[in-house]
């Protein structure tokens, strides 16, 4: 088996196994079938990135189907918004269609399949048929109307049709076998009586097609090869099958390819919820602004937060095509928008949370405009222009009055560096009635080759612009909040989710435009919200440098483990975050977002000395380098200042053959 064999997922295998058993590489279609009933999500970006991602690799058309037959739920907003969101991916559509094109066609067949005796009409009400309908253990039985005569049920559906019936009087079943031991096969529903007005149609049909009876025969209609979809609707395929097999009969010249309905897992993202319905809910309740909320999963919500369509591709490749459900830890898609931003995010200072200091040996009224480098990972960058003056802000919690050795930022008698700037000593405080912190004193020093541990970012009061920025966690608290059986999905909202912050930002962001993402340095990723104006900059906070979310509770087999785990936590920092070392590097990805995720929390808790003393390991204990990278990381993060022992660590992992190593050295 050839290197490229062994990398295809299993419906690419499907797929080649079709073309060697004869069919032809130009019959390929594919499809994206969305219903307007609602925003995409996170979780459709896999059945989009699987039916496009297939076009691209077998040069084969896609199209972009809207399955439209619920009036009462469907809207052109949600059209268009799809179509945006698709577009935004950056994945092209060969024809753009709608089930509600094929609405003539598949009452004609409705039509056919009556006169067969292969459906019949049904005018009971839905609780009789539901409870004739039986269970996955109890066969169901015959109703009533069962056995209508053909001519009958041919003028009952033409009267559906007409509009001479109320909604619920009558519906249009399938003949198949109400013994079935697929409960989807017990006679399905194929039609009901909706009085509504359609977004396309308008009035013109008041009788609507099921889901399941549309779906496949639009598949048939457009010649599909291989219908693609999640693994709620294995049970539906044998009926997929019967529905398809009895049209053939009636449209075999016409239309001879007969789609193959195949299923994978479905893409469920830890800490959020996958149900059009339910976000519906949290817009209806006003617990977001909107379904593009930045808090919100959906895609245009997330692109309004600031991700990237790269940042969701690449996510959709490490969360591959798999046969079985399961939760992909929500880090991992936030490693992937660190990653694509770290190389294209211009680098900026901003304050959040601002403290005065006043540098009492700077010239009153002097100003320098100093260089500063855009972004250190693009050469073509370049660089831009930061004022400085006597009075400048930096973030309250980079000063303490009194703090340990771990402390790399400004403390009462020590120094640091500002970025692009100069050295300050710390020399005294004011402090207001309360007893808080208005100003901090220092002096300042033009050797700024002198050996400092920190470094602070800072921005000019004087030249300072206020901005809004919007900081954001995750909307709900609970890692599934829709699985509880006993409780409410919304009892896990998390009320902190959103905080707005007033801040300030240097000068050279007063001409953003909407959308252009930033790094702010030591504090994360941001982008310009659509709220923004020339006058009034508002920003969103995408993603922190790291993943700064504590696991909330232990996992089942932990809590067996008490002992052990108590053990362990009163191991040093230190010594918890070597024990990656050995498998770090032979992870999968989710797994190791969620360890990179734990390191990057233990290394908040250990010393300079300790990483350093990692630096001198063998080039043959990759993954010890790697964790020892990403604790520098947060060190760095946390104000330690590059010296020379760390710039030869990180010189030395960039020209290594690892690619996790490189990748994170070039993080920091």
């Amino acid at each position: 088996m050839s290197e490229e064999t062994k990398s295809l997922n299993f419906i690419e295998h499907i797929i080649e196994e079709d073309l060697k058993n004869g069919l032809s590489k130009d019959k390929l279609r594919f499809r994206f079938p969305p219903e307007p009933n609602g925003y995409l999500h996170i979780g459709h970006t896999k059945a989009i990135g699987i039916s496009f991602g297939l076009g691209e690799k077998y040069k084969a058309p896609v199209n972009l189907r809207f399955d439209d037959t619920n009036p009462a739920k469907e809207e052109q907003e949600y059209v268009d918004a799809i179509k945006r969101d698709i577009e935004w991916l950056g994945y092209e559509w060969a024809n753009e269609l709608y089930s509600s094109d094929y609405f003539q066609t598949l009452y004609d067949w409705a039509v056919q399949l009556i006169k067969d005796g292969k459906a019949y009409i049904d005018s009971q009400s839905s609780e009789a048929m539901a409870t004739q309908k039986g269970t996955p253990t109890k066969p169901g039985i015959d109703g009533p109307y069962r056995n209508r005569s053909v001519e009958e049920n041919l003028d009952l559906f033409q009267r559906m049709k007409a509009g001479e019936f109320d909604e619920g009087s009558h519906v249009l079943r399938a003949k198949i076998d109400m013994q079935h031991v697929n409960m989807h096969m017990r006679d399905p529903l194929m039609y009901r009586i909706l009085k509504k007005h359609h977004h396309r149609t308008a009035n013109d049909w008041c009788i609507y097609p099921m889901y399941d009876w549309t779906h496949g025969e639009s598949d048939y209609i457009e010649q599909i090869s291989h219908s693609l979809c999640s693994l709620e609707f294995k049970p539906h395929r044998e009926l997929y099958d019967w529905f398809k097999e009895h049209v053939y009969g009636y449209a075999a010249n016409e239309l001879p390819m007969q789609p193959k309905q195949r299923e994978f897992a479905r893409l469920n993202l830890s800490y959020t919820i996958m149900s059009k319905r339910k976000l519906l809910k949290l817009v209806q309740d006003n617990v977001v602004s909107g379904w593009d909320d930045p808090r919100m999963p959906t895609i245009s919500g997330l692109r309004r937060r600031g991700y990237t369509p790269n940042s969701i591709r690449t996510f959709i490749d490490k969360v591959g095509v798999a046969k079985r459900e399961n939760v992909i830890d929500v880090s991992l898609l936030e490693f992937c928008i660190r990653e694509d931003l770290n190389y294209a995010a211009p680098r900026v200072m901003a304050v959040l949370d601002p403290v005065k200091v006043i540098i009492t040996n700077y010239s009153n009224d002097k100003v320098e405009w100093l260089e500063a480098e855009n972004n250190q990972e693009d050469e073509t960058a370049g660089f831009r222009k930061v004022p400085f003056s006597k009075e400048i802000y930096i973030e309250k919690a980079d000063f303490k009055e009194e703090a340990s050795s771990n402390f790399f930022r400004l403390k009462l008698g020590g120094e640091v560096r500002l970025k692009n700037a100069y050295i300050i000593k710390a020399e005294s405080v004011v402090k207001d009635a309360e007893g808080n912190i208005t100003e901090i004193h220092c002096t300042y020093t033009t050797d700024t080759e002198k050996k400092v541990k920190g470094t602070l970012h800072w921005v000019s009061i004087q030249h300072a612009i206020k901005a809004k920025v919007r900081e954001y966690d995750r909307l709900f608290m609970d890692e599934a909040p829709d699985s509880h059986q006993d409780k409410d999905f919304m009892e896990f909202i998390n009320p902190n989710s959103l905080k707005t912050i007033e801040a300030f930002v240097e000068p050279s962001l007063a001409d953003v435009n909407i959308g252009d993402r930033f790094q702010f340095q030591r504090l994360g990723y941001f982008n310009v919200d659509d709220d923004s104006k020339a006058d009034h900059l508002v920003f969103n906070k995408i993603v922190g440098l790291r993943d700064s979310w504590a696991k909330q509770k232990p996992k089942p087999q932990q809590q067996n483990q008490n002992n052990n785990s108590q053990q362990q936590n009163k191991r040093p920092a230190i010594e918890q975050i070597k024990s990656y070392g050995k498998k770090y590097d032979r992870m999968k990805d989710d797994q190791r977002a969620k360890a990179k995720a734990e390191i990057q929390e233990l290394a908040k808790n250990v010393s300079y000395e300790d990483v350093e003393a990692l630096f001198g390991t063998s080039a043959k204990k990759v993954g010890t380098r790697i964790i020892t990278m990403i604790s520098l990381g947060v060190l760095l993060d946390n104000g330690l200042e590059k010296n020379d022992a760390i710039n030869d660590f990180i010189s030395k992992a960039l020209d290594d053959k690892n690619e996790l190593l490189v990748a994170e050295a070039k993080a920091i």
